[in-house]
This record gives C-alpha cells, sequence and structure tokens, in this order.
C-alpha cells in the first residue's frame, strides 16, 4: 500500500473513557470565510477509568485552534501537545471547565463529514466521528453530555438556525461591517453522545404540524426542505405521524420533547440521521410527490422517516456503549421499522423484499474479505462498519429472538431494557440480557450470532415410516471459516417448520414424547452440530416447508424435486415458502442451464417451469403485489453467489433467455395481466394500488422481452402518457435495456423534462447505468462528463459509479477488465474528495476471488493501484487492504 496500513481497534481493547463531560456549551458564528467555533466543556475525571492520573486527550481534525482556555486560565503554547488529530493536556485537575476557539471552513469540506456546506445552507453529519471536525472533544458514543447551542448568522442569507433540543432564546445582532445577523440558542435536556449533535444554519422553507401524543402533549412537528419544495414534503410529514401513532400503540413510546424536526439536505453521505430531535435526511427520504417519486419512493420514505424517529428510543435515549456495538441501535431500530412496513404495507411482500435484499447485500458480505460478526472485533475505520451485516443481518438476530420468546415476551423485555437503561450507553449483551429475564428464556448460546461472522447452513435430510406414520427430519448446521476464525461453534437457530400435505393443507405436528400436537407450525431451536425431530401421527409423507417466514438468516439445504417445489408454490400457507419454492425452482433450472450453455449443450427454460409460471400469473388477481415478487426471476448477482467460478456471461445469457422465453410463451396472458392491472383515478402510494402497478410493469417488461415493434411501440407509450413516476420510470428502465430509436427519444425526452429535479435525474442516470446494452460502459463515461452528474454529489455517485458497479453485473465484469478500471479511476478520484463515498463504490471489489482467473488478474490489477495511490484515505485502504489480504 502506499500509505501505511491503518490501525486496528479491537473491542478487547476497550476501556472506559478517562473523563467525561457532564455539559458542552457550543457558540457557533459562521461567517462568509470561516466559521468560529467557541466551546465551553465542564469536565470531570471518570471514577471507572484505568489511569487516576491520566493527560486529557480530546480529538480534533482539520480544525485551526485560536485559544485554549482552564478554568478561565488561558494555556500558552508548551502547556499542551497539538497535532493533526489530538489536543492533549496534561496535569488537569480532577474537575474542571475548558474553554477552546478555533476555526473550520465548511465551505472546503467535500467529505461531507462535520459541518459543511451544501446547496441552501451549512449542515452537519456526525456519525461516526464528525463531531471532531467541528471542536475538540472526547468524540466516543459512551461519552455523554447536554448540549447547548448558540449560532450566529447573517439573516438575511441564512434565517434558519437549527440544532437540537428546544429554542430557549433567540435575538439580533449586526456584523462589525454593519450587516443584519441574527442568533438562536437551543437546549437539549437530555444527555447524548457527540454524533447526535446537529446543527443547521440555513435558507429554507418549512412545513409545520402538530401531533397530540398520548399524554396529551401538543408537539411542533417541522420538516424543512430547499426553497420551492414544500409541495414534496407532506407524504414525509404524513409519514412521521404514522410513525409517531405506531411506536405509541405499539411499543408504547412517545416524543420526548416539544418539537420534533427534519431537514432535507442534496449532499448526503448517508441515508439519514438520527440525531436528538433533529434528524438531518437526505434529500431522497423526504421529497415526494407522484410526478417524481415512485412507489417504492414512498415507500423507502415511510420506512425511513419510521426508522429515524424510532431511534429516538432505540439510539438516543439508550445508545451504543462503543461503535463495536452499533447494531444495538441498528439492527434493533431496522427490526422496528420492518415491523412498522409490514403492518402499513404487505407483510408477506415486506419480508420477501427484506431478504432478497438480505441475500444480495449481507450473504456475499458474509463470503467476502470484509466478511465480520454482528458486533466486529475489530476495525480500521469505523464508517466502512454501516454494513449489511450490521444493520441487515443485526435485524435478523432480533427477529430470531422474537421468534424464540414470542411477541408478547419480546415487548416485556423493551420495557425492561428502557427500565434499566434509559439514559445509558451499553451493549448489545446488556439488550439480549433484558430479553431474557423479561421471558424467562436462557439466551446464552444464542448470543453466539452477535459474535461469530459467516452465514451458516443446514442440511434438512428427512425419513418417513408409513406403518408408525412417523416423520423425522434431521437437521445439521455448519458454518464456513471466515477472516480470523477457522471453525464456528454451534449457532442456536430457531427454524420454523410446516408439513404441507398432498391436499395443500398443513398437517398438525406432535412431536414425539407429546401428547397432543399443538400447531402446524413449530418453532425448532436447533443448537446442535445435529439434531432429530421425530413427529407422531402424520398420515401421509408431507413436503416440508422449512424456515418459514425466514426464520433464520442461514443456507437451507434440502433436496427439492420440481414437483415438491411446485406443490409448495401452490399450496404453502407461508407467503413467503411459496416465494421461496419459485425461486429455488428457478434457481435449479437457470444454474442447469449455465452448466448447457458452458458446456456447448442447447439450453433455456423448460415448459414445466413455464407453466409453472403461468399458473402463478393467473392466481395473480388474488394479489398482484405478491405475484409480482413470485414473477420476478432471481437477479444475477444471486445466480451467481451459487456458483463455485463465476462466469457473468453465462448467468446473464440465461437470464435472459429465460425471460424471453416467459414473454414469449405467456404473451397473450402477460398482456391480460397488463391491461387488467391498470390504476384507475388520481395516484395513490398505497399497498393494493402499489401491487397492481407492479405486477403490471412487471408484465410490460415481459412482453417486451419478446422483442416485436408491438412491444416496443406499447412499452414507448406508457413512457409517453404516464401519469405518474412510477409507471414513467418502469417504461424508460425496459427501453434502456434494447437498442432501438424509442430508447433514444425517452431518454432525451426525460432528460429535457426533469433536468431541474435532482432526485429524477438520478433516476435517469441510473437507468443508464444499470442498461445490458453492451456499450453501457461508454456510456456510463461520457456521462460522468454530462452536466447532470457531480462527482461531489453522493446520490450522484451512487446512482451512475454504485449503479454500474454494483447493479450492473454483467458489464461491470466485463472479461476485458474495463469495467474493473473504470471503477478504480472513480474510486481513486472520490477519495480525494469523499473517502466514505469512495469506499462505499470500492466495495464492489469484494466478491472479484469468485471470479475466473482472467477476472480475477483484472481485478487484482485494479485494487493494487488504488492501494497505490499517495495519501489513501483509512476508508478505501482498509477495503482495499482486506480484498488483496
Amino acid at each position: 500500500m502506499a500509505s501505511a496500513t491503518p490501525a486496528t481497534i479491537y473491542l478487547k481493547d476497550y476501556t472506559p473513557p478517562a473523563f467525561l463531560i457532564s455539559s458542552v456549551d457550543l457558540d457557533v458564528a459562521v461567517f462568509e470565510e470561516h466559521t468560529r467555533v467557541a466551546s465551553r466543556l465542564h469536565v470531570q475525571r471518570n471514577p471507572a477509568a484505568a489511569d487516576p492520573a491520566a493527560a486529557l486527550v480530546l480529538d480534533g481534525e482539520e480544525l485551526v485552534l485560536e485559544s485554549v482556555s482552564l478554568d478561565g486560565h488561558r494555556l500558552e503554547e508548551g502547556t499542551y501537545t497539538l497535532t493533526s488529530e489530538r489536543l492533549t493536556i496534561p496535569g488537569v485537575p480532577d474537575a474542571f471547565v475548558l474553554e477552546t476557539v478555533c476555526r473550520i471552513r465548511p465551505q472546503d469540506n467535500t467529505k461531507l463529514s462535520g459541518f459543511y456546506v451544501s446547496k441552501d445552507g451549512c449542515f452537519t453529519q456526525c456519525e461516526a466521528e464528525g463531531f471532531r471536525r467541528i471542536t475538540f472533544f472526547i468524540d466516543r458514543p459512551d461519552v455523554m453530555s447536554r448540549y447547548t447551542a448558540t449560532l450566529h448568522a447573517d439573516r438575511r442569507r441564512y434565517p434558519v438556525l437549527l440544532s437540537n433540543g428546544n429554542l430557549v432564546d433567540l435575538g439580533d445582532e449586526v456584523s462589525s461591517s454593519g450587516a443584519p445577523r441574527h442568533w438562536a440558542k437551543w437546549v437539549d435536556p437530555f444527555p447524548k453522545p457527540s454524533y447526535l449533535f446537529a446543527m443547521v444554519v440555513a435558507k429554507l422553507d418549512v412545513l409545520e404540524d402538530t401531533f397530540v401524543t398520548r399524554s396529551g402533549k401538543h408537539a411542533r412537528l417541522a420538516i424543512y426542505v430547499e426553497p420551492g419544495k414544500l409541495d414534496q414534503a407532506d407524504f414525509a410529514m404524513q409519514s412521521l405521524k404514522k410513525a409517531m401513532k405506531w411506536d405509541e400503540d405499539v411499543f408504547g413510546l412517545e416524543l420526548d420533547l416539544d418539537q420534533y424536526m427534519i431537514v432535507a439536505v442534496g449532499d448526503f453521505n448517508m441515508g439519514a440521521m438520527e440525531n436528538k430531535g433533529l434528524n438531518i435526511f437526505n434529500t431522497k427520504y423526504v421529497l415526494a410527490r407522484p410526478d417524481i417519486a415512485t412507489d417504492i419512493d414512498y415507500q423507502n420514505i415511510d420506512r425511513v422517516v419510521a426508522h429515524e424517529y424510532f431511534h429516538n428510543w432505540t439510539g438516543n435515549r439508550v445508545t451504543c456503549r462503543d461503535w463495536f456495538q452499533l447494531s444495538l441501535k441498528e439492527g434493533l431500530t431496522v427490526f422496528r421499522d420492518q415491523e412498522f412496513g409490514a403492518d402499513v404495507y404487505s407483510r408477506s411482500v415486506q419480508r420477501i423484499r427484506e431478504v432478497r435484499d438480505l441475500r444480495a447485500r449481507q450473504f456475499p458480505e458474509d463470503a467476502g474479505p470484509m466478511a465480520h460478526p454482528v458486533r466486529p472485533q475489530s476495525y480500521m475505520e469505523i464508517s466502512n462498519f454501516y454494513t449489511a451485516t450490521v444493520y441487515q443481518k443485526g435485524a435478523e438476530v432480533v427477529r430470531m429472538i422474537h421468534t424464540l420468546i414470542g411477541a408478547r415476551n419480546f415487548r416485556k423485555g423493551m420495557d425492561l431494557y428502557f427500565q434499566r437503561h434509559d439514559g445509558q450507553a451499553v451493549t448489545t449483551d446488556d439488550f439480549v440480557q433484558a430479553m431474557a429475564d423479561a421471558s424467562g428464556v436462557d439466551l446464552t448460546h444464542f448470543k453466539r450470532w452477535y459474535d461469530q461472522a459467516g452465514t451458516p447452513t443446514l442440511e434438512v435430510t428427512d425419513t418417513y415410516d408409513s406403518k408408525s406414520k412417523r416423520y423425522t427430519a434431521t437437521i445439521r448446521q455448519s458454518c464456513p471459516s471466515t477472516p480470523g476464525r477457522l471453525t464456528k461453534a454451534p449457532f442456536h437457530i430457531p427454524l420454523v417448520l410446516g408439513l404441507v400435505a398432498a391436499d395443500g393443507t398443513d398437517i398438525p405436528l406432535q412431536l414425539e414424547g407429546e401428547s397432543a400436537a399443538p400447531a402446524s407450525t413449530r418453532v425448532l431451536s436447533v443448537t446442535q452440530p445435529e439434531h432429530r425431530f421425530t413427529f407422531v401421527n402424520v398420515a401421509e409423507r408431507p413436503v416440508p416447508s422449512l424456515a418459514r417466514n425466514f426464520s433464520a438468516p442461514v443456507t437451507l439445504k434440502y433436496d427439492y424435486d420440481v414437483p415438491r417445489l411446485t406443490h409448495l408454490m401452490a399450496n404453502d400457507t407461508d407467503a413467503f415458502n411459496r416465494w421461496e419454492a419459485g425461486q429455488r425452482l428457478a434457481t435449479t433450472l437457470m444454474l442447469k442451464s449455465v452448466e448447457d450453455l458452458q458446456a456447448g449443450r442447447s439450453f433455456g427454460a423448460p415448459e414445466a417451469f413455464i407453466d409453472a409460471f403461468g399458473r402463478v400469473l393467473a392466481d395473480a388477481p388474488r394479489d398482484p403485489a405478491f405475484a409480482a415478487e413470485a414473477l420476478t426471476l432471481p437477479s444475477e448477482t444471486f445466480i451467481a453467489e451459487q456458483m463455485d467460478v463465476v462466469d457473468p456471461d453465462a448467468i446473464h445469457a440465461v437470464r435472459t433467455r429465460f425471460a424471453r422465453k416467459i414473454g414469449e410463451v405467456l404473451a397473450d396472458e402477460l398482456l391480460a395481466a397488463y391491461r387488467g392491472n391498470a390504476v384507475p383515478g388520481p395516484y395513490s402510494p398505497d399497498a393494493e394500488s402499489a401491487g397492481r402497478r407492479a405486477l403490471r410493469n412487471l408484465s410490460l417488461a415481459y412482453v417486451m422481452e419478446g422483442g416485436t415493434q408491438a412491444a416496443c411501440d406499447l412499452v414507448f407509450e406508457q413512457f409517453s402518457t404516464a401519469g405518474n413516476m412510477t409507471d414513467a420510470i418502469a417504461a424508460l428502465l425496459v427501453l434502456a435495456d434494447f437498442d432501438c430509436g424509442e430508447r433514444t427519444k425517452a431518454l432525451e425526452s426525460f432528460y429535457e423534462q426533469w433536468k431541474d429535479e435532482p432526485l429524477v435525474i438520478d433516476k435517469w442516470l441510473r437507468a443508464q447505468a444499470i442498461s445490458r446494452l453492451p456499450g453501457t460502459l461508454a456510456e456510463v463515461k461520457r456521462l460522468t462528463g454530462h452536466p447532470a452528474f457531480s462527482i461531489r454529489n453522493p446520490n450522484k455517485v451512487y446512482a451512475l459509479i454504485g449503479g454500474f458497479s454494483m447493479a450492473n453485473h454483467v458489464r461491470f465484469h466485463a472479461a476485458d477488465g474495463s469495467g474493473y478500471d473504470f471503477v478504480a479511476d472513480q474510486v481513486i478520484a472520490l477519495d480525494a474528495l469523499n473517502p466514505q463515498v469512495a469506499a462505499r463504490i470500492a466495495r464492489a471489489f469484494d466478491r472479484w476471488r469468485k471470479f475466473d482467473s482472467i477476472r480475477q488478474a483484472h481485478a487484482r490489477a485494479a485494487l493494487e493501484r488504488i492501494g497505490r495511490t499517495t495519501g489513501l484515505s483509512k476508508d478505501v485502504a482498509e477495503i482495499a487492504t482486506k480484498a488483496l489480504s
């Protein structure tokens, strides 16, 4: 590596902070050329610290220190040590007041971490370690303080001054040049870690509303957006109110502040941030209107607004002791927003989408160079650990606890968790212990899920004795080795099982030794390398329905044949497993076709498979949303993960052939589904309407696979006449995959219509980046110079560069290495501006070792070139180092 490998931080080395800070008073004055930050910290030695005579060490990055005072006495140079990352003051007393004054330049902050300038003003992002870029501080989550922030700025340029908590005072002032300025003072009554601090100094429009909590408090709600966007903020406001009501009803949790604010900003590295009482959001998760936002956009806004609001308790009132415990707040809060989404939309469809995303993102992560436990044991750069493992697998771990102890006990566990730990910074062990104590269930063995990486495999075999009417399932668990651990102790895995009879009904499940069959779906606890479960009074050989509702994040192996899979597709009472049966069938047949293609044999979708798809389509009117999921073929990325050596060209050819066969054979049925699922009346993002649009647009995509001019005309007609963005972008995505004149006309028309709406143009960029056409890379390169693209804006980068590298499997993994070279160039360029975004794009290389030797050589060369970059950030250095190690 060109730069020294960044130091590794280990969980085992955790020690309590040497000092605690009871209160923080900030005075922040924003000027044209710089921002002046004066801080006043009330500091005490921590009685739990290891060294009672330790020096005070404060974190600070890119700060210009003007002065530092201890108990009112200015410290001279030589009495402290200042480096590019630390301010160290030896010999401090046990309790004191420390005052510092420093200057920062938000306008130069391209990292978008700390305090930075965006289009309409200045904003903050302090998670994970951004507060140290605002002022000197002990920037770690177990230092919780009460914050007062007084903000000053030019009144005309920045009329909005916001921070956490409650507004207690405001006023006018005049600059030295006589220009009108103003100030506002905010006080947060709750102690919080520095990563939850927020401030906004900007020119924004505001949408206001009121929510009456269950205790009768009238809370002010406010959503701040860029000028002229108020007509796009109403849905987010309704989402917020739904989430507040849901949290009161389901968990008994209500808002604890007088007001709750959301601010939308177009330049933001993440999706959103749960800063106490002042959430900073990426605009894509706030702004919506039927003509600019899709059904998925609306659902994402619902979920993300809920997620950040739910953090008010699971993350803010109770926070994580250290960054290794990140899933304490994120996994739990993702589970909570998943349950909210299930209650608002279709529970089965939401679950299918969650699992599809888990398998597409987290399963490969578990098998790649960045594999880590839900509670990581080490890291080089914490920003790299906002991962699918921490969030999505972390949510699955919480869900397994919910499955094992039941909904009622889970609620009792949540109540106990808040009773014990409100106002504290704690660990995942504390959360699990509250669940165990509330339910009486021993979860000691279960905690291995937090400390062992990898995706376990459950291999199931079964026997049936027709004479004794006994059915026996033998379950063996194993887990592949991951970096740093070759062998794994057995997990505690809840396997939810059903047995389906020939007539499609569920068989009552009575375990050997039981006097009766309590249910037809049972939760089996698999805790050893091998378990055997025997059920009695089973009248016929059943078809097992395994891991219903995806009861554990595992890979399941069972020797299903085509007849049994089609039986489950048609009859399983568990909607997830009906979908799963279809995916298993499609995956098995597509992998066989890949082998046939590689061997020079004929390949394609067999007639029985097309017939099965036809039956699902015929049954679609019962649940169009579910049918749309069931009729979606497994992705190329998912198929690739099932192969020992990935052949992206063969996978792409097979999946395209399957889609074309469906479009040709079922053309009439698909056209009928397309026409029969038109949604009349004004646009609404409700679940039923969205489900019908999803099925309609999937049917249109399959019809287009037939390759006829009539199909192309139909797609272009939908694009031209669409009354909402869902239908317009669906048609554009279909056209983007085909080399036809309508494609060019649609792309040009779309851009001209929406060039002043950044979020819509992101969709335009992504549509071209994920196109399967052979010339896509050249088109993406051209678009990097288009006025619509900016390498400084994370949303643009994720849409174009991320779309190509993460969602265009066949073109990114081109055999000549051109895709790898291009993305390496972008990572290097990004790293100099925004290392967090660069590191996220660099993750596209995670699975390079699964490919053939020629592609591996190209990928290795690209990674080595990234690694040789002078001044490489810790963020990207960690990704490249681990990928190459």
